[in-house]
Order: C-alpha cells, then structure tokens, then sequence
C-alpha cells in the first residue's frame, strides 16, 4: 500500500524541520554571545560560529521556500 502525503502533513514536516533550525540557530547565537564575552576572544571560534549562523539562516530560508511551495 502506498500513502501519499498531503500538502497539509508535508507542511507540518518542514515547520517541525524549521524549529528545529531555529532551535539551532539560536543556540549558535549565544554560542556567539559567549564566546565575543569573554576578555581574549578566540578569533578562529568566532568565525566558526559565523559560519555556522550562515549555514543555519541558508537552511531557513530553503525550507520557508518549501513551506511556500506547498501552500501555492
């Protein structure tokens, strides 16, 4: 038997994906936060962190673009 997946059910996938990121993206957020605190920042940390605020706002972006597919 082979079950097709509403447009409904897709969208509530991606939305449990998209808080998950946003989870995660707030986490490295503070992550940044931490790590700009401190009195010698470590340079190389910080743009590990950048880079990953970048992937993460690249990953919302795709799957508000998903979301938005779905729903035309």
């Amino acid at each position: 038997m082979t079950y097709e997946l509403t447009n409904e059910e897709k969208a509530a996938i991606v939305e449990q994906h998209l808080k998950s990121v946003s989870y995660s993206l707030y986490n490295s957020q503070l992550d940044l936060i931490e790590a700009q605190s401190v009195f010698s920042p470590d340079n190389d940390s910080i743009a590990g962190i950048n880079s990953r605020i970048t992937d993460l706002n690249s990953k919302v972006s795709a799957l508000n673009a998903e979301l938005d597919s779905l729903s035309a």
